[in-house]
This record gives structure tokens, sequence and C-alpha cells, in this order.
């Protein structure tokens, strides 16, 4: 399904969206990279915040996570060799926003908790990582099996988690 110069590695088209968005051909998936979360809210909400700036609904990373996700799911072994190139280019849309709904937009986020959260110690923080890894979140993956078993995406999770 992927194109050959991936040679069958996922990973090699991951970025592939962000390549093509900047080509008047993918123009119009801009907006499919990000969720628009007001300012002054702290959380996430699909109908509010899953638009385009010309507030055109579902046209955001999590809108984008669900469509591609349907084409995939809806794909058919038999189908033509058109329909399969856009399968392929679901799967790399899908593969590069599942990154972007977890990224977020403050590059420097790493040196800001240091220096915010652990007084520039990096010690202190690798321990509270391994804290976090070991004893804390072990505890949200009753949360996690969720969208296992709901047999489709969980963007909408995944948009709330990067906000919190």
């Amino acid at each position: 399904m992927l194109p050959d110069s991936a040679q069958g590695d996922l990973a090699a088209v991951c970025s592939w969206a962000d390549e093509v968005g900047h080509t008047y051909r993918y123009r119009w998936c801009s907006a499919l990279h990000y969720a628009d979360t007001p300012d002054f809210k702290c959380n996430y909400e699909y109908f509010r915040d899953c638009h385009d700036s010309y507030r055109h609904k579902h046209r955001c990373v999590s809108g984008a996570i669900y469509n591609y996700t349907m084409q995939l799911k809806s794909a058919d072994a038999s189908t033509s060799s058109e329909f399969n190139y856009n399968l392929a280019e679901a799967l790399m849309f899908l593969s590069h926003f599942v990154g972007d709904i977890h990224q977020v937009w403050d590059d420097l986020i790493i040196q800001s908790a240091l220096k915010t959260f652990y007084d520039s110690d990096l010690s202190i923080m690798i321990q509270a990582i391994q804290r976090n890894i070991t004893y804390n979140w072990p505890n949200d993956v009753s949360i996690w099996e969720y969208c296992a078993h709901n047999y489709t995406a969980c963007p909408n999770r995944y948009a709330s988690e990067t906000l919190a």
C-alpha cells in the first residue's frame, strides 16, 4: 500500500503530509494538522475546536484521524489502483496526524518544564519521568485500553491529553 519510495517502511513517509502541505495541490490540508482550541480554554471539545479558519466543521487533526481511519477501515482488497493510491495517501496522512495530535506547539517545552518545574535540575526531571512511567501512568492503562475496544480511532481523547 505504501509508495515504492518508502521501501515498506511506514516511518519513511510519516513526514509526507508536512512536505506536500506546502504545495498547491494539497493546500486544503493545512487545517488538518492542528485543532483550534481557544486561548482561554484548557480543554478540547471536538464540536467547538475542530474547524478550519472558515469555520468549516470537522477540519482539524481529530477530524482527519476519524476520516482517514474510516477510509482505511472501509477498504476492499479488490479495488482499483486509483482507489489503492487514495488508501496509500490515507495511511500516510493518518500516520502523520497521529503524531501531530500528540505534539504541542511549544518547541521549547522540555527546556521550559526543566526550568519551571525542576529548578533546571535535569536529574530531578529524569527521576520524575521515571516515577511517572513506573508508578503513576500504569494507573491510566484502563483508560487507554478503552480506545482499543472501540474499534476505531480515539483522537478526541488524544487531543484532550495533549492539553492536560
